[in-house]
Formats: C-alpha cells, sequence, structure tokens
C-alpha cells in the first residue's frame, strides 16, 4: 500500500510539473506574439515614445516632478544625411548589409570586456548593432541579464524581419538618447546647436554620432579630446558610408 501511495504521489508531482512547463510554455509564446504584434504596429506607426524614455522620465521626476523630455518625432526626409552616415559610421558600419545581429562583433566586444575586467578596467565595449539598440531602446530597457539580451536578439530578427533598413534607421534616429532627457535627433540637434535636425553640418552629425555611447556625460563635457578626436574621425569616416 506505502509503495502504491508513493507511485501515486509521483503521478501527481509529476502532473503538477508538467502543468507547470507547459503553462510557462505559452506564457512565452503568448509574450513573444505580442512582442511581435508590437512590432509590426511599429513598423507603420510612429511611436510617442520609447521604454527607455520612460525610464527616464520616472527617473527624472524623482528629483523634479514637472521634469519632462526633449522629443520630437521627425520624419526620415527631414533627417540630415549627414547624420545618417555619421550614426551608420559610429555604431555599425555594416548597417546596410547584415541581418540584425554581428556575432563576430559580440564575440570581439566579449573578449574586450573578459580582458578589461581581468585587469580591473570599467570601461566595456558593447557589440550591438543599429537594430539591437532599436530594439532595446523602443522595447526593453538598459539593464544589464542574459534574459534581457536574449529577449533583444529575439526582437532584433522580428524587426530585421518585418521593417525595411530604412524605417530601422528612421525610429533609431528618433528614439536614440543624446544627453539627459534629450532623445531623438530633432531635439539633439536643438539641444546642442540650436539647428533642426536636417540643417546639421558633418562636423555636427559626426559629434552627435561621437556621443552615442555615452550621451549624459558628453552633455555635460562636450569638449573633451576624445570626443574631438572621435569627432574626426567620424568626418573622414562617413564619407564612404552607404544610408538607407
Amino acid at each position: 500500500m506505502a509503495t502504491r501511495n508513493s507511485t501515486v504521489r509521483r503521478i501527481r508531482w509529476g502532473r503538477v510539473i508538467g502543468a507547470t512547463l507547459m503553462a510557462l510554455l505559452c506564457f512565452v509564446i503568448i509574450y513573444q506574439l505580442w512582442m511581435f504584434c508590437q512590432v509590426v504596429w511599429y513598423a507603420y506607426r510612429d511611436p510617442g515614445s520609447s521604454s527607455i524614455m520612460r525610464q527616464e522620465l520616472s527617473r527624472l521626476r524623482e528629483t523634479n516632478p514637472h521634469a519632462e523630455l526633449q522629443y520630437e518625432w521627425t520624419p526620415y526626409d527631414k533627417i540630415s544625411s549627414s547624420l545618417k552616415r555619421a550614426v551608420i559610421a559610429s555604431e555599425d558600419a555594416k548597417f546596410t548589409e547584415h541581418d540584425g545581429v554581428e556575432w563576430d562583433a559580440i564575440r570581439k566586444a566579449w573578449e574586450y570586456n573578459q580582458h578589461q575586467a581581468e585587469e580591473g578596467r570599467s570601461k566595456m565595449r558593447g557589440g550591438s548593432t543599429i537594430t539591437q539598440q532599436l530594439a532595446k531602446n523602443l522595447f526593453l530597457s538598459g539593464s544589464r541579464s542574459y534574459a534581457r539580451k536574449g529577449q533583444e536578439l529575439v526582437l532584433t530578427y522580428m524587426i530585421e524581419h518585418v521593417m525595411p533598413k530604412q524605417r530601422i534607421l528612421e525610429l533609431y534616429l528618433n528614439v536614440a538618447e543624446w544627453g539627459e532627457g534629450v532623445f531623438g535627433a530633432e531635439a539633439a540637434a536643438r539641444h546642442y546647436y540650436k539647428a533642426h535636425a536636417n540643417g546639421l553640418s558633418a562636423s555636427q552629425a559626426a559629434r552627435l554620432a561621437a556621443m552615442l555611447p555615452n550621451p549624459r556625460y558628453y552633455d555635460k563635457h562636450r569638449n573633451t579630446r576624445y570626443l574631438n578626436s572621435r569627432t574626426a574621425t567620424l568626418t573622414r569616416r562617413m564619407r564612404q558610408v552607404d544610408i538607407p
């Protein structure tokens, strides 16, 4: 009798575990379908904000309840071609060629970061493409975890499957962070140069692109040696860049 009861309990637990795993699987599938629907929506509709923008607004309002973001949607053809070229040269030189993920760049970034950690250095390198950055900025967060990175990769392939490169770049240029509370090309042009996004010169565009890896820092430190050097490098490189 004891053996029979033990067997029954194992069967019950097996069913509970199986049902739990099935429920989790259904949840994951439904969540990914929901995310795919959002990707399709943004393929045709302009976002009023992004996940990163909402998080930044919440952070700013912790100290200033009346804080607002600097943000204004600008169509692709109203953004300077120089800025498009500079951003691609800076962030993703093979943007028009790859399918969303540059695995070799990710490997090199991981090896570099491992070496930096072993040497006790804090400076890290990213291997994300423009599409990956868009996935993070539009849908996710700036947190670092394997789960978040995995979801970023899934969204990246969804975006590349649904959207043409021009739309991807248009979205990225409109939701990228360019300073504390400053988002998008139009707000960046006004914030730094009192100009519109379609009126940026080559050198101005290169400097904005150079700020992208650490925009809040460069918003407060606008004339560092590195920023000047990086701007000069991008000014030369951007002439060879093709844009969608």
